[in-house]
């Protein structure tokens, strides 16, 4: 770390993660879903972007204009290096949130930040709030996906352990993996004594036990700053006031649908919380979530019905994953009327959705009138669906053949890169405006599809090359199934 990062690590790399839930896209259904107006964004901002993943295939995948910090110049210099690729004009630094707030910026529709609130001095946070009062427009947009408490509360002892043990005198010299793995080394031994807090606290082993798994570089800057501060809602709530912004809505569409997940008697009770920041606080004891991913807004009021139902009839959306099929226990609920807006509904819109075409929610109203299928029971199913990752939000034809040169030259810099890092595990849609989650080995065989190969066993041959480790029987497995599967779907998404 150094002092300009005010105790953010800057000495180990981040991940090369890739989070949908950036995509201003995306705001469109929930806001609808929450019955308010979803605003159209021309201007975006990534305030601790990482390696810029993210920000880059959408600077790239959408008609967005892109500017964003992180306080690490090797991460400002990859995403500079993927939006040169795409040829998509951003504007990225690598300042601190003060003198990036300094620079001569335009004023933005959406501002977003993911889990970087978490692991940051109170005051960057009032350096962030400051900027967001600055240059979000009127009627903009906030995500912010942060640590959520009461979900962290039980880890938190474990992980101020973990940082004692691995800023202990004598430690200064070794490189922050080295240390994290000595950290974690003692702290399971700790556990193994049986203590009385693992007792108190039962599920704490198993938690531990999924972060040992964890990525070293996800660790250090997960857990490891000097600043690690899971927050209650309303206290999120209060830090934000000053900016002018409200709670609007959640980012994850299964928190549009009350009844999935929650008891008839925990329904019963959130509906009788009138205050929007003690429901959430409620909810979140009842769910007890580490992460929140929320929307937040600058004064904006609701829709009326008929205004909600026509902008509701606009929204495109598109499969992103075949076969279109819900989980198996979510299916036996709805079938069961336990939750969403029933089996029959849910069903005759994945029959719709399932050829992989883009379909607004009007026309998928139209088809499904004659089987008696509301408008609003369509609207249900399609956030159920898109609760399981199974659709996303879709942009207009206009839009998508305008960007879809830039994505292609995106994609053939990542699809390159499998060959030899391949840390990028996504690829840009100019369908959905984001990214599309495509493995290292898949990458490997769109190679060689560009290359003119038409065999799966010809992809594999050639992905084992690359991946000597892997058993060739398996690749050909792989590269069968990718064809028969995901492939198909790339091609509809437009990402090859």
């Amino acid at each position: 770390m150094n002092d300009a990062a005010d105790g953010y690590r800057t000495d180990i790399d981040y991940t090369y993660s890739y989070h949908s839930e950036l995509n201003p896209l995306r705001l469109r259904l929930a806001f609808l879903s929450a019955g308010l107006p979803a605003p159209a964004v021309g201007t975006a901002c990534e305030l601790g972007f990482g390696q810029g993943v993210s920000l880059a295939i959408h600077a790239a995948a959408s008609a967005v204009r892109w500017h964003g910090t992180d306080i690490t110049p090797a991460h400002a210099g990859f995403a500079q290096n993927l939006a040169a690729a795409a040829g998509a004009e951003v504007g990225l630094h690598s300042d601190s949130f003060v003198d990036f707030s300094g620079r001569d910026l335009p004023m933005f529709d959406y501002i977003g930040l993911h889990g970087v609130w978490s692991w940051i001095s109170d005051g960057n946070r009032d350096a962030i709030v400051a900027f967001i009062r600055r240059r979000l427009k009127p009627g903009g947009v906030v995500y912010m996906g942060y640590n959520a408490l009461p979900g962290w509360a039980a880890f938190s002892p474990l992980r101020h352990l973990l940082v004692e043990h691995a800023n202990r005198t004598g430690s200064e010299g070794t490189p922050i993996a080295e240390r994290i793995d000595d950290a974690v080394g003692f702290l399971d031994r700790l556990l193994a004594t049986n203590p009385a807090f693992a007792r108190d606290n039962p599920g704490i082993v198993d938690s531990f036990k999924a972060l040992r798994e964890d990525d070293r570089h996800y660790l250090a800057h997960e857990f490891f700053n000097r600043d690690w501060q899971p927050m209650h809602f309303t206290t999120v709530t209060r830090w934000l006031a000053p900016a002018d912004v409200g709670y609007a809505c959640s980012t994850d569409f299964a928190d549009h649908i009350d009844s999935m997940g929650l008891s008839a008697a925990q329904r019963s009770l959130l509906a009788d919380v009138g205050d929007s920041g003690l429901r959430e606080t409620v909810k979140d004891l009842i769910v007890n979530p580490r992460f929140r991913r929320d929307y937040w807004v600058k004064g904006t009021g609701q829709l009326s019905t008929t205004d909600r139902a026509e902008a509701l009839r606009g929204e495109r959306v598109v499969a992103v994953v075949r076969p279109l099929e819900l989980p198996l226990k979510l299916r036996a609920a709805l079938a069961l009327g336990q939750t969403g807006p029933g089996e029959a509904a849910y069903g005759a819109v994945l029959e719709v959705l399932g050829d992989g075409k883009v379909r607004s929610l009007g026309q998928i109203e139209q088809v499904l009138q004659p089987k008696g299928i509301s408008l609003s029971q369509i609207a249900e199913a399609a956030i159920l669906i898109a609760s399981c990752d199974l659709i996303q939000a879709a942009q207009d034809e206009q839009v998508t053949a305008r960007v879809r040169p830039r994505t292609d030259r995106l994609n053939t810099h990542l699809i390159a890169s499998a060959r030899t890092v391949g840390d990028v595990h996504a690829l840009a849609s100019p369908v959905t405006g984001g990214g599309i989650a495509v493995g290292r080995t898949q990458q490997l065989f769109l190679a060689e599809i560009r290359a003119g190969k038409k065999r799966p066993d010809e992809w594999a041959r050639a992905a084992a090359k690359v991946l000597p480790a892997e058993p060739l029987a398996d690749l050909i497995d792989q590269a069968r199934a990718f064809a028969d599967g995901e492939l198909p779907t790339l091609r509809a998404l437009q990402v090859v």
